[in-house]
């Protein structure tokens, strides 16, 4: 439950990652485009998992996991019709041609095999310098989808709008604290009384609000996709 309030993002993603893994029959072949560290390969044990990425980013902190595949997303070197499933989780504002890499995913997927795809409505900048956009629409993923031949079984928000002001909250707190010196310990005090609001008190509020009173949807943190290649 506190994940639930307190991370929801990476909650909310984890569990639909989770379900596609779960509905995967044992033994299926998988691609996970841009897999990074390959954080979601436990959930795909059951699976011939392969992991792909560009495997350029340099950014302290970051350790890509064992890669099967090197390419840009664009062009991953494998043939027509070769994965039964494929992921693609928060990479897709990292790719100057996007589009593209949906048209790549049409081809190495098996008729009949089924995508996911997350990414975010509205991000801050991260992974610098390949952070090309700010975020998907749910008609972004319809047009290109369709145009590239997948059928779209759905389109889901993650969190709406009190869910994404709860999560901005914490941002909040933490941007507001003083780096460092004499002002970082002058402002302990005050942050241990604002961290009440900001960090329990807020992100509580805005889980009930989202979740049982209001339905504003224009704003959430991103979109839980699932397609299929007739």
């Amino acid at each position: 439950m506190l994940k639930k309030i307190f991370g929801f993002g990476t909650y909310e993603r984890r569990k639909f990652i989770n379900q596609f893994a779960e509905s995967i029959p044992a033994g299926a072949t998988v691609l996970d485009a841009g897999a990074g560290t390959c954080k979601y390969k436990p959930l795909f044990s059951h699976c011939d998992y392969k992991a792909h990425d560009f495997a350029a980013y340099t950014g302290v902190e970051h350790r890509y996991g064992e890669l099967d595949y090197i390419s840009d997303i664009e062009s991953i070197p494998v043939e027509d019709d070769s994965f039964d499933y494929l992921l693609c989780t928060e990479v897709l504002e990292h790719v100057p041609r996007p589009d593209l890499a949906i048209k790549e995913f049409f081809r190495i997927l098996k008729p009949g095999g089924k995508m996911i795809l997350t990414a975010p409505l509205g991000a801050g900048l991260h992974m610098q310098p390949y952070h090309f956009y700010g975020g998907f629409t749910p008609y972004w993923y319809q047009h290109f989808l369709e145009k590239y031949g997948f059928d779209v079984e759905s389109i889901k928000e993650c969190g709406k709008f009190f869910r994404v002001y709860g999560a901005e909250s914490q941002r909040f707190l933490s941007k507001l604290t003083p780096k460092g010196g004499i002002q970082w310990l002058l402002f302990q005090p005050f942050k241990a009384v604002l961290s009440l609001w900001f960090r329990i008190l807020m992100p509580v509020v805005c889980y009930f609000l989202d979740e049982y009173v209001y339905d504003y949807k224009e704003f959430t943190a991103g979109y839980f996709v699932t397609a299929t290649k007739p």
